[in-house]
């Protein structure tokens, strides 16, 4: 497949919040809340920070190697594996949870981007190796966030009794049965009965949502060299275990949010304000929160408590059953990986910016955030219809409302805007005010009241004239609203609710050829690729 690719600011897309456009325009506002620039040299300084830390490059191999056994490993991501014993050897990272299905595209993106800027890096950097790597946020509990998907608009959900992290509940019989009722929507096209067969194959009952992920992601990008890390694991986690005690006994992660959140500017969200003691624990299929009351640590909405002594002991004796949460699974990314770039969503990036005094207080270096590479993809269907509407790919981020009026002054024969009339009615009433003052200043309140009314009426019958007008264009309005549905399904990006079965059903593995082919490394810019 064919595609050509432009690139436009993320400011220009509407999608993206202030805290993310300051940071990829590197306001200085923002600033005092990231480490590094998202630049080569920011690059060079994120692994001279990396240096003056001991990673256990040993154990990470040692773990990968077992969670790779019985996988079909590629040369290359086996040779990655094995760079990781290196000291020059640093890890490009993306994190996501394990989506059904592998959920919206963005995570397709993501992968790309880490291989992409690996690719680049070895380039520019030849002294030393990068290897991109997926990090998998099993332990999310979040079933609502990851149990669905949307294919051809249409939502499919897998509905389980199953609770606790994701990653560790098994496929049964509904998931399974999701993939068949989906295939008709696959099996039209060429390359759909070998996605339906690869999910198949990976979606198998009794294997668990991570190694069905696990063998997913592997099969999709093994060629790209992508190491995948389940960090659900007893030995990473014991090597975590000074941090976790830290904050089993210091609750410190949530005062150095507050710190960092304090000192935010006013028009800045705070994306993940955390708990008191951000941690959870893993037990009996639950992930329930810890909580600290009077020299006890109790497991919300459970009967189990620990006194100090015996919290430390369970940490020393069963790691695996401690969880970060969203404050601190990024330091447990960055202590066990030797990385130096982290690639992220804008809800990512958002928190991450949150979190550098909670980095401090570990000493784990903080590594160069970079916005993930966002794409538009738009059909050759949909490129005629844009074509015959003479619509340029960046009109199309406008509401449809606002396209529609657009189209019709432009194109219309008669006149539909009344700009002029309303300077001139302005014009007539400033005169009119200036006579009326003269004989009695009291009726120029009178005059500027009726001027109001006057405006209000002109701007309601301009209103009028443009929906008259537009009853013209109804073929117009109807190939707008189909751009638009397949643009922005759900008004929202189309990246953020499209799954990527149906592409790859059309395109094969030359749809994540073409992503990757067409991905930036550091420069952050929404992509929009057009079908030729």
């Amino acid at each position: 497949m064919n595609c050509t690719t432009s690139f436009i600011p993320y400011a220009k897309t509407g999608y993206f919040s202030k805290i993310v456009l300051d940071y990829i325009s590197q306001q200085q506002a923002i600033q005092p809340f990231y480490q590094h620039p998202v630049s080569l040299q920011g690059i060079k300084d994120s692994i001279a920070s990396r240096n003056q830390f001991t990673t256990d490059r040993n154990l990470l191999v040692t773990v990968l190697q077992k969670q790779y056994a019985g996988v079909e490993v590629s040369p290359l991501v086996a040779a990655n594996i094995t760079l990781l014993r290196q000291s020059n050897t640093y890890t490009i990272c993306t994190a996501h949870q394990p989506n059904i299905f592998t959920g919206p595209l963005y995570l397709i993106y993501k992968i790309l981007h880490a291989a992409k800027l690996a690719e680049a890096l070895k380039q520019q950097l030849p002294e030393n190796n990068f290897v991109p790597v997926y990090y998998m946020g099993s332990e999310d509990a979040d079933l609502d966030e990851l149990g669905h998907i949307f294919i051809g608009g249409q939502k499919y959900e897998w509905l389980t009794s199953q609770t606790g992290a994701v990653g560790r509940m098994m496929v049964d019989k509904a998931i399974v049965q999701l993939l068949q009722d989906l295939s008709g929507q696959l099996l039209v096209h060429p390359f759909g009965a070998e996605i339906l067969a690869l999910m198949q194959h990976c979606y198998q009952e009794g294997t668990t949502v991570e190694q069905a992920t696990f063998q997913l992601v592997n099969a999709l990008f093994a060629d790209y060299g992508l190491v995948i890390l389940l960090p659900d694991n007893a030995e990473l986690k014991n090597a975590f275990a000074p941090v976790i005690q830290k904050e089993l006994t210091e609750a410190f992660s949530h005062k150095a949010v507050q710190e960092i959140i304090s000192n935010f500017p006013a028009d800045y969200k705070v994306q993940a304000s955390g708990r008191e003691l951000n941690m959870f624990y893993l037990y009996n299929n639950r992930r329930q929160r810890i909580e600290t009351n009077n020299e006890e640590w109790v497991v919300v909405d459970t009967d189990i408590k620990f006194s100090r002594h015996e919290i430390i002991a369970e940490l020393k004796v069963h790691p695996e059953r401690f969880s970060p949460n969203v404050i601190l699974r990024p330091v447990f990314q960055e202590w066990v990986l030797p990385n130096i770039a982290f690639i992220g969503g804008g809800g990512e990036i958002a928190y991450w910016l949150q979190l550098k005094k909670v980095f401090e207080a570990t000493g784990t270096p903080y590594p160069v955030l970079i916005l993930r590479n966002s794409f538009m993809f738009i059909e050759k269907e949909i490129r005629t219809l844009t074509h015959k509407l003479k619509l340029e790919e960046k009109e199309l981020f406008k509401s449809e409302l606002a396209i529609m009026n657009g189209l019709v002054k432009r194109d219309s024969v008669h006149q539909v805007d009344l700009v002029k009339e309303r300077e001139q009615l302005t014009e007539f009433y400033d005169k009119l005010t200036t006579i009326a003052g003269k004989i009695d200043i009291t009726l120029q309140g009178h005059t500027a009241a009726l001027q109001t009314q006057a405006i209000k009426k002109l701007v309601a019958l301009e209103k009028k004239l443009l929906r008259a007008e537009k009853r013209k264009y109804e073929a117009g309005q109807r190939q707008l609203k189909k751009i638009k549905e397949k643009l922005f399904p759900n008004n929202n990006l189309q990246e953020r609710i499209d799954n990527l079965m149906p592409y790859y059903a059309k395109w094969g593995k030359d749809f994540i050829r073409m992503l990757y082919d067409h991905s930036e490394a550091l420069a952050m810019q929404f992509g929009i690729m057009v079908e030729e």
